[in-house]
Protein backbone atom coordinates (compact mmCIF):
# COMPACT_ATOMS: atom_id res chain seq x y z
CA UNK A 1 0.00 0.00 0.00
CA UNK A 2 1.00 3.04 -0.89
CA UNK A 3 1.31 6.22 1.48
CA UNK A 4 1.42 9.38 1.08
CA UNK A 5 4.44 11.46 1.92
CA UNK A 6 3.38 15.04 3.58
CA UNK A 7 5.36 17.60 5.45
CA UNK A 8 4.68 19.35 8.62
CA UNK A 9 6.18 23.00 7.51
CA UNK A 10 4.31 24.44 4.11
CA UNK A 11 4.49 27.46 3.08
CA UNK A 12 0.38 27.72 2.03
CA UNK A 13 -1.83 28.49 4.91
CA UNK A 14 -3.72 25.52 6.63
CA UNK A 15 -6.59 27.03 7.23
CA UNK A 16 -9.79 29.73 5.59
CA UNK A 17 -8.90 33.62 6.43
CA UNK A 18 -13.27 34.27 6.20
CA UNK A 19 -13.71 34.27 9.97
CA UNK A 20 -10.37 36.27 10.46
CA UNK A 21 -11.35 39.07 8.29
CA UNK A 22 -15.11 38.15 9.71
CA UNK A 23 -13.95 38.80 13.14
CA UNK A 24 -12.07 42.08 11.96
CA UNK A 25 -15.41 43.30 9.88
CA UNK A 26 -17.59 43.07 13.00
CA UNK A 27 -14.89 45.18 15.07
CA UNK A 28 -15.01 47.92 12.20
CA UNK A 29 -18.83 47.66 12.21
CA UNK A 30 -19.32 48.34 15.87
CA UNK A 31 -16.65 50.66 16.07
CA UNK A 32 -17.93 52.91 13.39
CA UNK A 33 -21.93 52.20 13.87
CA UNK A 34 -20.89 53.32 18.08
CA UNK A 35 -18.68 56.52 16.54
CA UNK A 36 -21.28 57.22 14.01
CA UNK A 37 -24.00 57.37 17.08
CA UNK A 38 -21.86 59.25 19.83
CA UNK A 39 -21.04 62.12 16.96
CA UNK A 40 -24.90 62.42 15.91
CA UNK A 41 -25.71 62.25 20.05
CA UNK A 42 -23.08 64.87 21.37
CA UNK A 43 -21.56 67.76 20.68
CA UNK A 44 -17.77 68.36 20.87
CA UNK A 45 -16.70 68.10 24.41
CA UNK A 46 -20.21 67.41 26.00
CA UNK A 47 -20.18 64.96 28.78
CA UNK A 48 -22.80 61.83 29.71
CA UNK A 49 -22.70 60.42 33.33
CA UNK A 50 -23.31 56.86 33.17
CA UNK A 51 -21.82 55.48 36.40
CA UNK A 52 -19.85 56.82 38.87
CA UNK A 53 -16.83 55.73 37.04
CA UNK A 54 -17.72 55.75 33.75
CA UNK A 55 -18.60 58.89 31.27
CA UNK A 56 -19.45 59.20 27.63
CA UNK A 57 -17.61 61.83 26.60
CA UNK A 58 -17.20 63.34 22.68
CA UNK A 59 -13.81 63.54 21.88
CA UNK A 60 -11.24 64.40 19.12
CA UNK A 61 -7.91 62.76 19.24
CA UNK A 62 -5.32 63.94 16.36
CA UNK A 63 -2.76 62.41 17.86
CA UNK A 64 -1.91 58.26 18.82
CA UNK A 65 -2.36 56.61 21.87
CA UNK A 66 -3.20 58.59 24.85
CA UNK A 67 -2.81 61.58 22.43
CA UNK A 68 0.40 61.87 21.38
CA UNK A 69 1.38 64.15 18.99
CA UNK A 70 -2.06 65.51 19.32
CA UNK A 71 -0.73 69.56 19.16
CA UNK A 72 1.49 69.19 16.00
CA UNK A 73 1.03 70.88 12.75
CA UNK A 74 -1.20 68.12 11.06
CA UNK A 75 1.40 65.88 9.22
CA UNK A 76 1.04 63.43 12.08
CA UNK A 77 -2.86 62.51 10.76
CA UNK A 78 -0.77 61.11 7.39
CA UNK A 79 1.81 59.42 9.24
CA UNK A 80 -0.73 57.28 11.39
CA UNK A 81 -2.65 56.80 8.68
CA UNK A 82 0.42 55.56 6.82
CA UNK A 83 1.09 53.23 9.58
CA UNK A 84 -2.31 51.65 10.51
CA UNK A 85 -2.46 50.92 6.44
CA UNK A 86 1.12 49.49 6.46
CA UNK A 87 -0.19 47.65 9.66
CA UNK A 88 -3.27 46.26 7.85
CA UNK A 89 -1.75 45.34 5.38
CA UNK A 90 1.22 43.25 6.92
CA UNK A 91 -1.36 41.83 9.06
CA UNK A 92 -3.66 40.37 6.54
CA UNK A 93 -0.17 38.76 5.40
CA UNK A 94 0.26 37.40 8.42
CA UNK A 95 -3.17 35.96 8.47
CA UNK A 96 -2.53 34.32 5.13
CA UNK A 97 0.35 32.80 6.21
CA UNK A 98 -1.00 31.61 9.77
CA UNK A 99 -5.00 30.90 9.37
CA UNK A 100 -4.53 27.95 11.37
CA UNK A 101 -3.42 29.19 14.69
CA UNK A 102 -6.32 30.83 16.50
CA UNK A 103 -5.01 32.58 19.36
CA UNK A 104 -2.82 34.38 17.32
CA UNK A 105 -5.00 35.13 14.35
CA UNK A 106 -7.77 36.31 16.87
CA UNK A 107 -4.96 38.68 18.32
CA UNK A 108 -4.48 39.55 14.91
CA UNK A 109 -8.06 40.48 13.97
CA UNK A 110 -8.81 42.31 16.88
CA UNK A 111 -6.12 44.61 15.71
CA UNK A 112 -6.80 44.59 12.50
CA UNK A 113 -10.17 45.80 12.95
CA UNK A 114 -8.78 48.56 15.56
CA UNK A 115 -6.64 49.92 13.70
CA UNK A 116 -8.77 50.14 10.05
CA UNK A 117 -11.72 51.72 12.35
CA UNK A 118 -9.05 54.19 13.51
CA UNK A 119 -7.81 54.88 9.73
CA UNK A 120 -11.08 55.33 8.71
CA UNK A 121 -11.83 58.23 11.25
CA UNK A 122 -8.34 60.05 10.28
CA UNK A 123 -9.26 59.64 6.55
CA UNK A 124 -12.98 60.41 7.15
CA UNK A 125 -12.90 63.28 10.15
CA UNK A 126 -9.06 64.07 10.57
CA UNK A 127 -8.99 62.78 13.76
CA UNK A 128 -10.53 59.73 15.43
CA UNK A 129 -13.26 60.32 17.45
CA UNK A 130 -13.02 58.94 21.21
CA UNK A 131 -16.39 58.62 23.49
CA UNK A 132 -15.49 55.92 26.37
CA UNK A 133 -14.36 57.85 29.73
CA UNK A 134 -13.36 55.93 32.62
CA UNK A 135 -12.51 58.23 36.07
CA UNK A 136 -11.39 57.02 39.59
CA UNK A 137 -11.53 59.31 42.36
CA UNK A 138 -8.13 60.64 43.15
CA UNK A 139 -6.98 59.33 39.99
CA UNK A 140 -8.56 61.81 37.46
CA UNK A 141 -9.77 60.32 33.83
CA UNK A 142 -8.19 57.79 32.02
CA UNK A 143 -7.46 59.34 28.06
CA UNK A 144 -11.13 58.55 26.32
CA UNK A 145 -10.73 56.17 24.13
CA UNK A 146 -13.01 53.70 21.35
CA UNK A 147 -14.00 50.68 20.57
CA UNK A 148 -10.91 50.23 18.02
CA UNK A 149 -8.46 51.13 21.01
CA UNK A 150 -10.31 48.26 23.07
CA UNK A 151 -10.42 45.98 20.05
CA UNK A 152 -6.12 46.93 19.32
CA UNK A 153 -5.74 46.45 23.19
CA UNK A 154 -7.19 43.07 23.73
CA UNK A 155 -5.80 42.01 20.43
CA UNK A 156 -2.55 42.80 21.97
CA UNK A 157 -3.34 41.01 24.79
CA UNK A 158 -4.39 37.88 23.16
CA UNK A 159 -0.99 38.14 21.12
CA UNK A 160 1.49 38.61 23.82
CA UNK A 161 -0.42 35.49 25.52
CA UNK A 162 -0.04 33.45 22.62
CA UNK A 163 3.49 34.19 22.59
CA UNK A 164 3.63 32.85 26.01
CA UNK A 165 1.96 30.06 25.37
CA UNK A 166 3.88 28.94 22.85
CA UNK A 167 7.87 29.84 24.98
CA UNK A 168 6.08 27.04 27.37
CA UNK A 169 5.53 24.57 25.54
Amino acid sequence: MATKKTTTFSSKPSGSMAPWLGIAFIVILLDQLSKITINKLFVYGEEKVITSFFNLVLAYNKGAAFSFLANEGGWQRHMFTAIGVIAALYIVYLLMRHSGQRMFCWALSLILGGAVGNVIDRIWHGHVIDFLDFHWSGFGHFPAFNIADTAICIGAALFVLDELRRVNK
